[in-house]
C-alpha cells in the first residue's frame, strides 16, 4: 500500500515581467547563478532540455569542495510563461506555476518531501532556493 507523500509549497512575487522569469528559470547560464540555498553552496553546471520528456540536470556543490550532487529530473508538462512539471530522479514530483499579477511574476512551488529531512528543512531550503532567484531577476541580471 503506497501512502500519501506530503507536498510542501514555496512562494515569491518577482517584480520582473513572467517572460523574463521564464527565461532566468529555464536557462542554464541563469541557473547556475542563482541556483543554492546558502551562500556556501553554487551550481557549477546547468543542462536543461526543456519540454516533455526532456531532461534537466544541475550540478550543486558546496564551495569548499566538500560535498556535492546532481539535481535532476525529467519533464511531465511544459506550457511556456505558465507552468512546469517534472519528476525528480526517485520519482517525486514537483509542479510550478508561473502567474501574472500587476506587472509582477507569482512563482509557486510545489514538491512532493522526501523521508531523509524534516519537511521544516526541505520547506526552507527550497524557498531559500526560490528567494535567491527572486533576487538574481530583480537584480537586472541580462
Amino acid at each position: 500500500m503506497q501512502t500519501e507523500k506530503t507536498l510542501i509549497t514555496v512562494h515569491a512575487v518577482i517584480d520582473v515581467p513572467v517572460e523574463e522569469v521564464w527565461e532566468k528559470w529555464t536557462n542554464p547560464a541563469h541557473i547556475i547563478g542563482w541556483n543554492h540555498a546558502s551562500d556556501d553552496w553554487h551550481t557549477t553546471r546547468s543542462e536543461n532540455d526543456l519540454h516533455v520528456g526532456g531532461k534537466f540536470l544541475s550540478r550543486m556543490e558546496a564551495k569548499d569542495g566538500s560535498m556535492g550532487f546532481d539535481f535532476e529530473g525529467i519533464y511531465d508538462l511544459v506550457v511556456p510563461y505558465k507552468l512546469i512539471e517534472y519528476r525528480i530522479v526517485d520519482g517525486r514530483k514537483v509542479t510550478i506555476t508561473f502567474g501574472e499579477e500587476n506587472n509582477q511574476t507569482v512563482v509557486n512551488e510545489s514538491f512532493e518531501a522526501e523521508d531523509i529531512n524534516s519537511v521544516e528543512l526541505q520547506q526552507t531550503g527550497w524557498q531559500s532556493i526560490l528567494n535567491n532567484f527572486k533576487s538574481y531577476c530583480e537584480s537586472n541580471v541580462v
